[in-house]
C-alpha cells in the first residue's frame, strides 16, 4: 500500500506541475512505464527465482576433485587453480590423503557463491561457508553456484602452509 501511496505523490507532483503540453505528455509515459514495470518485476520476481532455483537443483554438478596435500606430506592444493562458470552448479570433493590437516580458505570465493550444502560423513551443512578444515584421511564435499565472476586467492592458513606453498587461485567467469 505504501508502494502506490509513494506512486501516487509522484504522479500528481509530476503531472500538476506547469509545463508545455508536450512535457506533460513525456512525463506521463514515464510514469505510466516506471508503474507498469515496476509492478510487472515485483509480480514476477519470486515466480522467476523458483523456477530459477528449481532449474539449478535439476541440474547434474558438474565434479571436480581437489587434494588438500598428499600422501607424502607437500604442501600444495593439486590443482591449485580452478575454473567456475557463473550460473552452473558445481560438486567440488576435497580430499586431505596427508598425514596433516589442511584448511581450504577462500573466503572471497565463497562470498561470490550460493551454497547447496557441504557434506562431510554423514553430517549435512547447509548455509554460508567460508572455510572447511580437513583433518588427515578426511573427504568432504561442497555443492555450490558461482554467482560473481572474479579471480579469488585460496590458501591453508595453518602456520607455515602458506608461505611453503599452499596457495592457488579461483575463477569465476561468465
Amino acid at each position: 500500500m505504501k508502494i502506490y501511496k509513494h506512486f501516487y505523490k509522484i504522479v500528481i507532483k509530476y503531472l500538476t506541475f506547469p509545463s508545455s503540453a508536450w512535457l506533460q505528455i513525456l512525463r506521463w509515459n514515464y510514469v505510466i512505464l516506471t508503474l507498469l514495470l515496476g509492478i510487472n518485476f515485483i509480480a514476477a520476481t519470486p515466480v522467476m527465482a523458483a523456477n530459477l532455483s528449481d532449474d539449478l537443483l535439476k541440474q547434474p554438478a558438474i565434479q571436480i576433485t581437489v587434494s588438500l596435500g598428499n600422501a607424502v606430506n607437500e604442501l600444495k592444493f593439486e590443482p591449485n587453480h580452478l575454473e567456475f562458470l557463473a550460473g552452473k552448479r558445481y560438486q567440488l570433493r576435497l580430499t586431505n590423503p596427508s598425514q596433516l590437516k589442511h584448511y581450504f580458505t577462500a573466503k572471497d570465493f565463497a562470498d561470490g557463491i550460493w551454497t547447496q550444502k557441504v557434506q562431510a560423513g554423514k553430517v549435512e551443512i547447509k548455509g554460508a561457508i567460508h572455510e572447511l578444515e580437513l583433518k588427515p584421511g578426511a573427504e568432504a564435499e561442497w555443492v555450490f553456484v558461482p554467482l560473481k565472476s572474479g579471480t579469488y586467492g585460496l590458501r591453508c592458513p595453518i602456520p607455515g602452509h602458506t608461505e611453503a606453498g599452499m596457495t592457488g587461485e579461483i575463477a569465476i567467469k561468465n
